[in-house]
């Protein structure tokens, strides 16, 4: 999908798709921000899917990327589902990419990527909820590979190069130094911070009384939750971008209202 801006608002000047990923209609709550929802009609991802997802934000364009529900990755007997999510953001452009929260499933093995390609003067903010297991069913994540890369480059250089392995039963997922038995862990990024915006959303977190910080490199603000249960996650989540999106992208956080569907 391409974001371009037209007289007043953003489009979405290219969406082309093949296999089952589909794009709603825009909308546009907020006025001139595109907000696009990126739906996957099976509902869940097996052994042997690859899903290619591909942005690009132009100058002056801001789009707005979300889903309609969880993403679900489901057992499999032997072959990785691949998800590859390239986000590229052109000087001037702003994107956000806020899919809801990713759900593996015992014996699910899986390899997500999400890298963004940022222009000097770009506008970024991006995150990630992932859910190993489903507690609420009874059912942990004893067996199954979880392999999770974010990249985030700013005109070529790297900001940010992450890689997570979690395989079901080994000592990452009990170790304090790992996931310390949490089941669910979430990553925000956004690019453009300060101290002092840092401070902001480091005493929205401290009010929530959850396992969650806030760290700032250079100019990159990166949140980190860890916890058992998705719901806590989302709420750790929104009270950062709610911090973040007036003071970056100079609006009031805006939900889109497939959210509330």
């Amino acid at each position: 999908m391409g974001f371009a801006p037209r007289s007043d608002r953003t489009v979405l000047a290219e969406r082309r798709h093949e296999g089952p990923l589909r794009l709603l209609r825009s909308f546009y709550p907020e006025g001139a921000p595109c907000h696009s929802y990126l739906i996957h009609p099976p509902g869940g991802i097996v052994g042997g899917d690859e899903l290619d997802i591909r942005v690009r934000v132009e100058p002056g364009a801001h789009g707005v990327v979300t889903t309609p529900a969880a993403n679900k990755f489901y057992r499999s007997a032997g072959p990785l589902a691949r998800q590859h999510q390239t986000l590229r953001v052109e000087a001037g452009g702003a994107l956000e990419w806020l899919p809801q929260e990713q759900i593996v499933y015992e014996s699910a093995r899986v390899e997500s990527l999400t890298r963004a390609d940022l222009a000097e003067g770009a506008a970024f903010i991006s995150w990630e909820l992932t859910c190993l297991g489903r507690p609420a069913a009874g059912e942990g994540f004893e067996t199954g590979l979880f392999r999770q890369r974010l990249e985030l480059y700013r005109d070529g250089r790297p900001l940010m190069l992450e890689r997570n392995r979690f395989e079901g039963g080994s000592a990452v997922m009990q170790g304090a130094w790992g996931l310390g038995d949490n089941g669910s862990l979430a990553t925000l990024v956004a690019v453009g911070a300060d101290a002092g915006l840092l401070a902001d959303v480091r005493e929205r977190l401290d009010a929530l009384g959850l396992r969650a910080a806030a760290t700032l490199m250079d100019d990159l603000l990166v949140v980190r939750w860890l916890g058992g249960r998705a719901p806590d996650g989302w709420r750790v989540l929104m009270a950062a971008w709610s911090t973040l999106r007036p003071a970056l992208l100079n609006r009031p956080a805006c939900e889109p209202r497939i959210w509330h569907t």
